[in-house]
Formats: structure tokens, sequence, C-alpha cells
């Protein structure tokens, strides 16, 4: 130090400030160590140099308590400790706080504590307090009024109570008046606007009650007023902007009402910067007068109100706005297409209204654009392909609108891009098999669309976070590029047509927390692992083809020793059949079938399930699993009601025969099957899973049949090509059923109905004889007394080979 004011700030200065530095220093009135990245203690010597009238130690990582002695030097004029953030602990009392000659004291951003220090009612000379953002409590103390020379009160953002004291309208030559982000009370009080020296008022962020300061529109000099998230009420003055020199109104987050007609009055301020007038009550439409507002204007918010009616073609004239916020209103008109003069727009979020229309292509001339956001409207039409043009977005969010056709694929080209919002629209086509590179990616979601052909070709987007493919009609199976979405933390691929198996890799994705894959085609087994550790059943049920996971309940996969000895036997009935039409010999054949079939017949299926540890079926889920019994799922009708394929919460899949009930007949065929079936158990019979009955509705869960029937096989145009031996097959196991039934039953069953379109094949085409509505039961040894009155299909006759 060479002199009496030695100023080192903005020097990268670090570590403590020595101890020592004050010794000996009589001559030292001016220090100045601002901006530095000094830290420890302030020291205790500082406070005893005789003469010091300015310290400056500001905006360095100082911590601890300071020196009361600092607070009871009778020279200090500018005292400066803001910004350093760990300085804390309260300021002493009345009896230790001695500062005669001080002007600014400046303790912003830190950790202080306790009540406002009183002592500084007895500096009359005090021009600026800044103690904004600190912890000190209590109400806003009265005695401020008795410092005449105050020009700035700063104490935003501390945990001051109480109501705004009207005793502050005192001090004439305030400009500056802050007390915002505390928990104050009460009304403004009216006198504030005797403070004709007033530029800013910031009461923001309290618990402020009454009506909107009308003094507001009276005040020459105020520049900024800043009063949102209070509970005012009412409406604004339509001569709030008379005086015209408000640069920022903020007013977000109030009660207020009525309509917007006060803009007008603010096309006087010339210099307006920011209008936020969100999250209110304001009715109406937005007046063609936002036109004539400034342009300065940078900040636009009306969003969260009930503005209803067009949005102005006027607001084009707004040449300098980067952000504009009319969301969650109910405007209703087109996207004006002058938005197009708005070519510093940064934001445009008009999201939760009800527009209509296409999207304007001119929004592809906005360079500026990073955020587009007009989901939850009525818009109808392409996405544009200008849209593309926009290098700077990053967040484009077009969901639940009426968009049809294609995605541009320009939208794949848009380097900046982190989130793409498509979901709930009527898009649809395949995508490309490479997708563009987008290289900022975090999250995509396309559900809830048309969407047809392979997945995506997302895999070479390796930042990305969340995928959302869900309720589209993709098909095939999961690529193995997707195997590089290390960054995935949800995937969402439920309701597709989906098929072949669980990718492994998926197991491997240490940040992947989400994954559905319901409601697809999936086979085989389930990885273990990572995520699939404690995935649910809801991730994976409508697939019913999955295996493993028994704690879901899927059925174990084959073992290796279960595969060898499948495709051992495989192999001997083709070289059993070879050798058969080699030799030629019918006899042989037909030796060789019955053979078989009869080892079979003494094989009693494990596959049987007991009515007696099956849950209950309710109607709700009934209508559930048939998707409210939408004819898309109805597998046929019959005389006394309809058969529905559904899927159980537990994702078996099932066939649901529901009964008319305005039939009499159909009662009688419930309780008819039932009490066949109940009983039954033949591997060629229906299997009924489950029944669900009361006054006004009955419905059968019977075992479904993918292959269909075999009236399908021979009749319809699809119908497969049955040979020899497979018809001799059929005859073979419909035989069984009716031997078993006839014979082995514990009651004498006739079925009377048997027909093709009663034959239905599981998913290995074995045939099971199904429909015992109109069957009959022979107690006992009357099996010789047969009515001759017998039901069944009139007109029948077998079809010919």
């Amino acid at each position: 130090m060479n002199g009496p004011s030695p100023l080192l700030q903005q020097n990268s200065l670090n570590g403590s400030i020595p101890e020592g530095l004050f010794n000996n220093t009589p001559w030292l009135s001016y220090l100045n160590l601002d901006n530095n990245s000094l830290s420890g203690m302030i020291p205790h010597g500082i406070g005893s140099v005789p003469m010091l009238q300015a310290l400056g130690l500001q905006a360095n990582k100082l911590s601890g308590v300071v020196p009361p002695s600092i607070f009871n030097t009778s020279t200090l004029q500018l005292l400066y400790l803001g910004g350093n953030y760990n300085l804390n602990g309260p300021i002493p009392g009345n009896k230790s706080f001695s500062l005669p000659m001080l002007q600014v004291i400046s303790l912003q951003f830190n950790s202080f504590t306790g009540r406002m220090p009183q002592g500084l009612s007895e500096c009359r000379y005090l021009q600026v307090l800044s103690l904004s953002t600190n912890s000190f409590e209590g109400p806003v103390p009265t005695w401020l009024a008795k410092l005449p020379e105050l020009t700035e009160i700063e104490l935003g953002d501390n945990k001051l109570d109480g109501p705004v004291p009207a005793a502050l309208s005192n001090i004439t030559n305030l400009a500056i008046l802050d007390l915002s982000f505390g928990n104050l009370t009460g009304g403004i009080p009216h006198e504030l606007g005797q403070l004709s020296q007033l530029m800013v008022l910031s009461l923001a962020h309290n618990q402020l009650t009454g009506p909107f300061p009308s003094f507001a529109s009276n005040l020459s000099g105020l520049s900024y007023i800043l009063l949102d998230a209070n509970l005012l009420t009412g409406s604004v003055p339509t001569t709030l902007g008379s005086t015209g020199s408000l640069v920022s109104v903020i007013l977000y987050g109030n009660y207020l009402d009525g309509n917007l007609n006060f803009l007008a009055s603010l096309s006087n301020c010339r210099q307006l910067y920011q209008l936020d007038v969100g999250l209110n009550r304001f009715t109406g439409r937005i007046p063609d007068s936002i036109g004539n507002l400034s342009s300065q204007l940078n900040f636009f918010f009306a969003d969260r109100n009930h503005l209803t009616g067009e949005l102005p073609a006027t607001m084009s004239n707004l040449s300098s706005l980067n952000m504009i916020d009319f969301s969650e209103n109910q405007l209703s008109s087109t996207i004006p297409r002058s938005i197009m003069m708005m070519d510093k727009l940064v934001v445009i979020y008009l999201y939760g209204n009800r527009l209509f229309g296409p999207i304007p292509a001119q929004l592809g001339v906005l360079g500026n654009l990073e955020q587009l956001v007009l989901f939850d409207n009525q818009l109808t039409g392409s996405i544009p392909d200008k849209l593309g043009n926009l290098s700077k977005l990053l967040y484009l969010d077009l969901s639940q609108n009426r968009l049809s056709s294609t995605i541009p694929a320009s939208l794949f080209h848009l380097v900046s891009l982190t989130k793409l919002a498509l979901h709930q629209n009527s898009l649809d086509g395949a995508f490309p098999v490479q997708i563009g590179s987008l290289p900022q990616i975090l999250s995509i979601d396309l559900s809830s669309n048309t969407f047809a052909g392979g997945l995506p070709g997302f895999g070479q987007l390796q930042t990305l976070t969340y995928l959302n493919l869900s309720h589209n009609s993709f098909h095939g199976s999961v690529p193995e590029s997707y195997g590089n979405l290390r960054s995935l933390k949800s995937l969402d691929l439920s309701y597709n047509d989906l098929s072949g198996t669980i990718p492994g890799y998926l197991a491997k994705f240490t940040d992947l927390t989400s994954l559905n894959l319901s409601f697809n085609k999936l086979h085989g087994q389930v990885p273990e692992g990572g995520l699939f550790a404690n995935i649910t059943l809801q991730s994976l049920m409508g697939n019913s083809a999955l295996c493993g996971v028994s704690r879901l309940g899927f059925m174990p996969c084959p073992s290796n020793h279960q595969y060898h000895s499948t495709s051992n036997r495989r192999i001997l009935i083709f070289s059993i059949i070879a050798g058969i039409i080699l030799v030629g010999s019918v006899v042989t054949c037909l030796y060789m079938i019955i053979k078989k079939k009869l080892k079979q017949e003494r094989v009693v299926s494990t596959g049987m399930v007991d009515m007696n540890t099956h849950r209950l079926v309710s109607f709700h889920e009934i209508v559930r699993a048939t998707e409210n019994f939408n004819e898309t799922n109805l597998l046929g009708a019959g005389s006394f009601g309809k058969v529905y394929k559904g899927q159980l919460s537990d994702g078996l899949v099932v066939a649901v025969k529901v009964l008319n009930m305005q039939l009499e007949q159909a009662i009688r065929s419930f309780e008819a099957e039932c009490r066949v079936l109940c009983m039954a158990r033949h591997r060629n019979l229906i299997r009924i899973l489950n029944t669900c009955s009361n006054m006004d509705f009955k419905a059968l869960i019977l075992q479904y049949m993918p292959n269909g029937s075999l009236e399908t096989h021979l009749h319809t145009e699809s119908r497969q090509c049955l040979g020899f031996l497979k018809r001799l097959d059929i005859l073979l196991d419909v035989s069984r059923a009716m031997e078993y039934l006839h014979h082995q039953h514990c009651e004498v069953v006739l079925h009377c109905d048997l027909k093709p379109s009663n034959v239905l094949f599981d998913e290995d085409m074995t045939a099971h004889v199904a429909d015992f509505g109109i069957a009959k039961l022979l107690f006992g040894y009357d099996s010789s007394v047969i009515s001759a009155s017998m039901p069944g299909t009139i007109g029948y006759m077998a079809p010919g080979t």
C-alpha cells in the first residue's frame, strides 16, 4: 500500500485477509477489496483503524460473524459487505452500534439473522439501506421514517412480516422501495402516493390484499411497479400509464379482474420493456391497442386468465418482442400470419387455448425462435416443412391438436432441438430408416398417433433420455440400434404391434427407470437384471407369449432339455411320416396315427384350470378387457349371445361369451354350459375359466382359441388347406371328446349341436369341441332314453372332402 486509499478491487486476490494488515495504519481511510476471492473471517483489527471512512469487502467468499467493532466506528461513511453469502449472525444492538456518519450500508446476499438493527435509526445521514436477501425477521421498522436522507430501502427476500408502514410516506426523497419476497400482509397504504420521487415500487411475493394501488397513476417518476404474487383484487385503473414513465409492469399472480382496456394507457410509456398480467382473472378480448405499445417491449405475458376472442394481428407491430405468452386462456382464432414480422421472437407460448386452422408456414422465418409451444389447441393440417428452418429451435411442442399427415423430415435436422412433443394428434405414415442427427435431443414423444411401419431409427440419438412411441401401429421387432440409447431414463413402446423378443440390452441401461412394453405381441424370456429385477406386470401385460418372471404370473420358459426333447420328437415324427410316404402304405399310416392318438389319450392335459383356484372376474373387468364390448373384438355371434376376445388385468387373453338376457333360452343355455364344463376335464373340450353372473348380466370366460373354427378353415376365402392326415387328426380329436362325454364322464352328456363352427383350434391346431348351450345330461343309466325332439342346427350337412 503506497498511499492512504489502497484500491485493490478486481485483482483475483485469494486467501484470508492478514490480521497484521491493520496494525499501525492510522492514516488508512479507504480500503476497497471488492470483487476478489478472499475467504475466511474478517479480521477484528479492521474496526480499530481510527480514520477509516470506507470499507469495501463485497463480492468475496468471506464467512463468519462480522467483528462488532466495525459497527462502532465513528468515522465510517460507506460499508460494503454484500455478496459474500456466508457472513452471518445478528447485527449488534444499540449499545454496540454507533455509526453517526454512515451514508451507505450494503449487507445484501448474506446470511444475517435477527431483527433489523435499530441502531441505524440514529444514522441521520443514511441514504442507502441495502439489506436484501438475508434472514432478517420481524416487522418493517417504522423508525425508517426518521431518516430523512434515505433514497433507497432494499429489504427484499428476508423474513419480514406485518403491514407495510404508512409512515414510510414521510421519506420524501425515497426513490427505491423494495419489500419483496417476505410475509407482509394487509393493504398497500394509499399514503405511499405522497412519495413523489419514487421510481421503484417492489412489493412482490407477499400476502398483500386489497385493491390495486391507484396512486401509481399519479407518480410521475414511477418506472417499475412490481406487485406480482400477492392477493390483490379489483380492476386496474385505465390511467395506469398516463405519466408515460413506466418501464416494467409486473402484476402476475393476483386476483385482479375486469378487462385489459388499461393497456391502451400504457401506449404512452414509450420505454416500456416488460409487461406481465398473467395468472389473474382478466376477461374479455385482447384489445387491438396492444399494437400501439412500446417498440421497446421485450416481454408480454397474459397467460392463465379468461381471455376470449382473437389473437390480434396488430401484435405484429411489437417488433422487439422476445417472449410472448398468452397460454391457458380461451382464445379462439387462427394464428395470424403477420407473426412473421416479429423476427426477434425467442419464445412463443400459445398452448391451452382453442386456436384452430393450420400452423402458419410463416413461423419458419423466425430465425431466433427457441421455443414454440402450441399444445392443447384445435390446430389442423400438416406440420409446415419450413419449421425445419428454425435452426435455433430448442423446444417444439405441437401435441394435443388435430394435426395430420406425416412429420416433415426437416424436423429431424434441427441440430439444437432438445424436446420434440407431437403426441395426441392424427399423424401417420412410416418413418425413414435413418433419422437425421439430433445431437442435443433429450425428449421425444410421438405417442397416440397413427404411425405405422417399423420403429423409427432413433438409435443414433445417444443423448435421448425420454422416448414415448406408445399407442401407435408400429410393428416388427425392437431395433438392435436402440442398444445405443444408453442415456434413456424412460421408454414407452406400449400398445403397438411389436413382435420378437425383449432386447437383452435393456437390462444393461443403468439410467433406465421407467419401461412400458405392454400390449404388444412380444414373446420369449423376459430379461433378467437391471430394471427387470423390479419390473411390474403393468409394464409387460398384454404379451401372452412372454415367459419367465414367475412372480408376475408368466409361465416358466422351456429348458434346454425340453427343447432338445421336443426337437428329437419332431425329427422322429417326420422320419415316420417320410417312411410311410415312401412305402405308400395307407394301412400302415392309419395304424401309426391311431396308435399315436391312443397313447396321447391316456395323458391328462396339465393345462386344466381349477375353477376353485381362479379369482373372481367382475363385470367392470370384462368391460375393460373387451374395450367396452368393442365390435373390433367380436369373435362370433350365435342364437343366445356374442363372443368377444378380451384381455384380463393379469394379461391372460380369453374368449368372453356374453349371453343375451332378453332370451329365456339364453339363461338355460348358460346354466347348461356351466353344468357340463365345470365338471368336464379333457384335452379336446373347450375349457371354462370363470363366469360372471348377476340378475342383469351373464358371461362365460372361456379358453381363447387363436386359430378359429373348423368352419373358417373349410369355407372362408382365407381358409387353410387341410390335408387328409390333418382332417383325420381333427376327426380323432372330436371323436375322443365325444367318447369322453358319452362313456367316461360322470354323467352322459349329449352335445346336440356338433358342427364345424363349434370345433375350435388352439395355437397347436388341436381341435376342441365348444358350445354346450343346448347339451343334455342323462342321469344314471337312462342313456337308452333320448328325446325325439332334440334341438340342433337345422339342415346341416357335412362338407365333402
